[in-house]
């Protein structure tokens, strides 16, 4: 990345950590208790030099708007009809909150992992499927997938040093998961709209690196109940943490509300876009709290185990995409 690594933590305008992935590297202690506090205070960081190439952003968003500028009947032929959105397109007005009755204001693509041929996940995960009318979007997304699962499994790393795990814990707990990149497009917003872009949600995975946060919207609750803006710089992921790692940790880290407001009145004529990579865990990696994230302040409050894959299902019933 172009952005130079920090050696401390800076805070953001929105009291966010903003801190350097390449900081891992020099003193991975350092990295993990600022990353580590900043998720535990607000259930998000903001990440630089993350290692994912800008020339692979830039090819990716371009691509995403010359996705979702198709016809609407081109984009339709790659709806899967009962496929709960797994893969492919979702039209706008499909997906909604969890508790919530109005649809979200975004249409998007789904791109899942790639297992071999008789891999024993190969019942959890649907083969992707590829737009014939953008040339090289597959081979741009399969990379952009990568690189994006590289960050995540540092990001992790860092995350098991503050939870007092071995470092490479999570490796296992991640390889091969059932982890999704969404492209997202947010349309131009009518004035009179009852639905904002993405009402009021946590994220049901283990962890979230968004990139094309720049563009206002993205908002998160903190702990006093107040809507704080989440405004990384270009180039820089946010990243937060999802409900999977929350019962996983005892809620020691939370997986915060968050959503996308509409734009001011001077850019609801704007279309916004996003590219989320969901990060899960495998589908059978059984989700059961940490005995590090127990003691006698904090009983366990998930004492029934559950398998990432059976989350899963539970919560895409809840938000209507299964």
């Amino acid at each position: 990345m172009s952005q130079s690594p920090t050696q401390n933590s800076a805070q953001n305008p929105d009291n966010l950590s903003s801190v350097s992935l390449a900081l891992s590297d020099q003193d991975p202690d350092a990295f993990a208790a600022q990353i580590g506090r900043s998720f535990s205070d607000w259930g998000f960081a903001v990440v630089a030099d993350h290692g994912i190439p800008d020339e692979l952003i830039a090819r990716a968003e371009s691509m995403s708007r010359a996705f979702f500028a198709l016809p609407e009947e081109v984009k339709r032929k790659y709806f899967v009809t009962g496929g709960g959105g797994a893969r492919g397109y979702t039209p706008f007005g499909t997906e909604v909150a969890k508790d919530s009755t109005i649809h979200d204001l975004k249409e998007f693509w789904h791109i899942g992992r790639q297992l071999s041929e008789g891999h024993p996940f190969e019942a959890f995960m649907d083969p992707n499927i590829w737009p014939e009318e953008i040339a090289g979007f597959q081979e741009c997304y399969d990379e952009l997938f990568a690189a994006f699962d590289t960050a995540g499994g540092r990001i992790l790393e860092a995350i098991a040093r503050f939870l007092n795990l071995p470092p490479k814990f999570f490796d296992d707990t991640v390889r091969d998961g059932n982890s999704v990149l969404r492209l997202i497009h947010y349309p131009p917003v009518p004035a009179d709209s009852p639905a904002v872009r993405a009402a009021a949600h946590e994220d049901i995975n283990t962890i979230t690196l968004l990139i094309g946060a720049e563009e206002a919207g993205l908002e998160l609750l903190d702990k006093q109940g107040n809507w704080r803006p989440v405004t990384p710089k270009p180039g820089e992921l946010a990243v937060n943490i999802g409900d999977m790692l929350q019962r996983l940790s005892n809620n020691q880290l939370p997986s915060t509300t968050h959503r996308v407001v509409n734009p001011a009145p001077e850019r609801r004529g704007h279309s916004r876009f996003s590219m989320p990579f969901f990060l899960h865990f495998r589908p059978d990696y059984l989700i059961e709290t940490l005995p590090q994230c127990v003691d006698a302040s904090r009983s366990n409050q998930y004492p029934e185990p559950i398998t990432a894959h059976e989350y899963l299902q539970q919560r895409l019933r809840e938000i209507g995409l299964a």
